[in-house]
């Protein structure tokens, strides 16, 4: 089940034109100047693996060079809360297998589109550190001369990095493109840091250009969905204060209840759940336990009460499990409860 920030994520930079603002930032200039950025489009399908589902959101939109040459841009957010080392080797293996789905649904092309592969990292534990160019991953001779002979047989490939943890705030608010776009960016950098009580009340002005967009009321209330789910408790106080510098305050009133109900719902959903499962787990036990206690009673087997109470007490199934089966032929309590 997708996470809060493949979520966020996914409704933010799935649109164009956001995707459009966070890839000018950080393709390189030469780059940017030859894309024709009215024709990009986001391409429907996945060829991401489902085991890595949870742990990354994909999405890969097409565009033409001014001439009209065609260009894939693949666009991988990396939402671990940790530096992934082999990120160069896996970028690597979705750009292959989504140049291998192009091929299949264009079989007469004699060539490849351009596969641009860019990670966005916002992890908690500091800046990104994993090598960037698969090369880096081979283990070559430690001598230059002969490292230069053996390259020729290891793959070259980079990707792009968008490591948000590296920049300033006001770096992320000056970078161009829509409002929801750059305070996304934003709650991604700090939405897990205990600077972002002290930062919220700094973006008001983002936050009014975003409400007065259209479906402002919507994407403000994708933001504070969002903070609540991964922001400390102290959060709260500040985003109220924040909504109500920008709309009705009966409006941003209605926003903190809708998503804080909406929460504390979930947590009890969750909760129940789990006492759903400790309960049949716990229920299980004291059956078997009491199964023991019977087949020895059956057996003529005297049980004091410090056993009886030892094996009523007993939680861990595979010990109840193991007495039960012994219990049946045993002639001693000891040969029952031995090790």
């Amino acid at each position: 089940m997708p996470g809060p920030h493949d979520l966020f994520a996914r409704y933010t930079f799935g649109q164009p034109e956001r995707a459009a603002a966070e890839l000018r930032a950080v393709l390189p200039p030469r780059i940017v100047s030859q894309v024709d950025w009215s024709t990009l489009r986001r391409e429907s399908g996945s060829v991401v693996d489902p085991e890595l589902r949870e742990t990354e959101s994909d999405l890969l939109f097409s565009a033409r060079l001014r001439g009209g040459r065609p260009l894939l841009l693949y666009v991988l957010l990396e939402h671990q809360s940790h530096v992934n080392r082999w990120m160069a080797l896996r970028m690597l293996r979705y750009v292959v297998r989504q140049l291998e789905h192009w091929r299949k649904a264009h079989p007469d092309n004699e060539k490849l589109p351009v596969v641009v592969p860019l990670v966005m990292y916002h992890g908690p534990d500091g800046a990104w550190t994993a090598p960037r160019r698969v090369e880096e991953l081979f283990d070559l001779p430690d001598e230059a001369e002969e490292q230069q002979g053996w390259r020729a047989f290891v793959p070259r490939f980079e990707y792009l990095l968008d490591d948000l943890t590296a920049e300033r705030a006001e770096a992320l608010m000056a970078r161009p493109g829509p409002a929801l776009a750059r305070l996304a960016l934003l709650v991604l950098r700090y939405g897990r840091t205990g600077e972002l009580t002290q930062r919220l009340p700094e973006w008001v002005a983002l936050f009014a250009e975003v409400h007065a967009a259209p479906h402002g009321d919507e994407e403000l209330g994708l933001i504070v969905r969002y903070l609540f789910q991964v922001g400390h408790r102290t959060v709260r106080t500040a985003m109220r204060g924040v909504l109500r510098s920008v709309m009705e305050t009966h409006r941003a009133e209605e926003l903190m209840r809708t998503y804080g109900e909406e929460l504390i719902a979930r947590g009890i959903k969750r909760g129940l759940k789990q006492g759903l499962e400790q309960g049949r787990e716990q229920g299980r036990a004291q059956g078997q336990a009491e199964g023991v206690l019977r087949i020895l009673a059956a057996r003529g087997i005297l049980v004091d009460e410090q056993v009886r109470q030892r094996i009523l007490t007993c939680t861990d199934m595979a010990i109840l499990d193991r007495w039960f089966d012994r219990a049946l032929t045993a002639t001693t309590l000891s040969e029952v409860l031995g090790t």
